[in-house]
């Protein structure tokens, strides 16, 4: 299995996940390397409803199974149209797609911040659909943001689970519909950065492992991001 270590030496990080076909290989490799991740499945960009809910299901078994955290984030699929708005006939790979990355991450990076988390990385990054560039700027943007952490008038502190599933209020409440911008973070999270980690998960063995975690799974494995405008498109 591939060696890593997290920024800083971190021993806990959140760690955002799309889907558990892409989270099977990332989720044995940290735990390999003795990373112990708090997943946080922030998906508003997947449609239908029944879409998301299928995928959801899917992760949450396989996390169970792993005995990892889990965390769902609300589901606001209204608010990520709106961060999408007007781009909605660009290409996979487009500007669409670095604005769903943005709103995203934005909201794992706020919830990061809230619970003292230092590090954020994403299974985003193990999918050979994703431009990595596109990934890995998303995530140092709202990182490297203040308002990811600091400023705003709504607050996840208290949104820390108790148990291994908690859900985070919707998006429209939580964010005025821009995915991070209107957070606050606990007195903790305030003086924690969060610190974007860019691993390549498709090296190392880990795109082979992959598809080796997804047959032995029986995962269901989309064909399609998940939002209807990549629905049908072979990118």
């Amino acid at each position: 299995m591939l060696k890593v270590e997290a920024p800083d030496g971190a021993r806990e990080i959140l760690l955002h996940a799309c889907c558990a076909p892409c989270s099977g290989a990332v989720l044995e490799c940290l735990r390999d390397n003795g990373i112990r991740p708090v997943v946080f499945f922030s998906n508003s960009n997947i449609a239908p409803r029944a879409e998301y809910e299928l995928r959801l299901a899917e992760l949450r078994r396989y996390a169970e199974r792993m005995g990892v955290e889990l965390v769902e984030d609300a589901y606001d699929h209204d608010a990520w149209l709106d961060a999408v708005r007007g781009l909605e006939a660009e290409p996979e790979r487009g500007a669409r797609c670095a604005a769903c990355f943005r709103f995203r991450l934005g909201r794992a990076a706020a919830y990061a911040a809230s619970r003292g988390l230092r590090v954020l990385a994403t299974t985003l990054a193990s999918s050979r659909w994703k431009d990595l560039d596109q990934v890995n700027a998303a995530g140092s943007s709202v990182c490297s943001s203040a308002e990811a952490g600091i400023a705003g008038r709504k607050n996840f502190a208290s949104l820390i689970p108790p148990t291994a599933s908690q859900r985070v209020p919707p998006v429209h409440e939580a964010t005025g519909g821009h995915g991070f911008s209107d957070l606050n973070t606990s007195p903790r999270a305030a003086t924690t950065a969060v610190v974007w980690w860019g691993q390549n998960w498709r090296k190392g063995g880990l795109q082979e492992r992959r598809n080796e975690v997804i047959r032995e799974q029986g995962f269901y494995n989309q064909t399609w991001c998940g939002c209807e405008f990549s629905r049908n498109i072979n990118p």
